[in-house]
């Protein structure tokens, strides 16, 4: 029994452009009409299509199917598929990583409203962090524009990193700066060697909150009085940057609102 391009697409559901491909490829060689140039397909060129799909659902591409089907030695064969092996854990590695991150931001996102402009006593994370961006301008040096982009890989697991100066005139009069961070758990899984201009940050006690801004250009320290406020009615003082991190950006009461999860580095008094 033959059959005709389009009965094979049907058959297989799939496009007669792809039969064609994997017939220029030479995996089938569907007999041809010489009046009218029809293709013409029989079992044995439909079992090594099937072939295809069965590798095709694998992930391979296209050009590796065809190799695979109609050009490959046995060892070859093992080598290919011990290949594929190692790319499905990779991505399955990555997509474990990938929920657990969702989810942190999620339990992130879900309890920083309920903490809104109150204070508790609590240890900063252990981050590693640079800026690029003091008050409302950008660090444009070539290092900083390198450090950028490599770091932008890492994303969705760095953060929007902020530090608000205890003493803005020691680091050049600037209010605050901005840039990105990652938790230590991240450092390690992408094996990030930290170094200048890289800081490392480890856990110190912190007076613990969050804040909100709304509306452009809106971002201040102000905004974090009232840590010091309760750090003073609670005989704490002061010994570092406050830091932290933007959780998220909504609407709130129809404005568009960013939410900001910050500690305060204190010692007793």
């Amino acid at each position: 029994m033959q059959y005709k391009i389009g009965d094979v697409a049907h058959i297989l559901g799939i496009s007669t452009d792809l039969l064609r491909y994997y017939e220029k490829k030479g995996v089938v060689t569907p007999s041809k009409d010489k009046q009218n140039d029809y293709r013409y397909y029989d079992a044995w060129d439909i079992n090594f299509l099937i072939d295809c799909l069965w590798y095709k659902n694998f992930g391979f591409g296209i050009p590796q199917i065809a190799y695979m089907v109609s050009d490959c030695y046995y060892g070859d064969l093992i080598s290919v598929l011990e290949e594929k092996q190692t790319e499905l854990m990779d991505s399955i590695h990555h997509q474990e990583l990938l929920l657990r991150r969702i989810r942190q931001h999620c339990e992130q996102v879900i309890r920083v409203r309920d903490l809104v402009g109150k204070c508790d006593l609590s240890p900063s994370p252990e981050v590693v962090c640079f800026f690029n961006r003091y008050d409302t301008f950008y660090d444009n040096s070539p290092e900083m524009q390198k450090l950028a982009k490599q770091w932008l890989q890492y994303m969705p697991f760095l953060q929007r990193y902020f530090e608000i100066p205890l003493y803005p005139e020691r680091v050049g009069g600037h209010q605050y700066s901005w840039g990105f961070s990652l938790a230590m758990e991240y450092v390690e899984e992408f094996s990030v060697l930290v170094k200048p201009p890289l800081i490392h940050h480890p856990e110190v006690e912190c007076i613990h909150s969050v804040f909100k801004s709304s509306g452009k250009n809106a971002f201040s320290p102000k905004h974090i009085d009232y840590l010091f406020d309760y750090a003073a009615e609670n005989g704490y003082t002061p010994s570092g940057n406050a830091r932290g991190n933007l959780v998220c950006s909504v609407l709130d009461e129809g404005a568009l609102t960013g939410f900001f999860e910050v500690w305060l580095p204190v010692t007793k008094d």
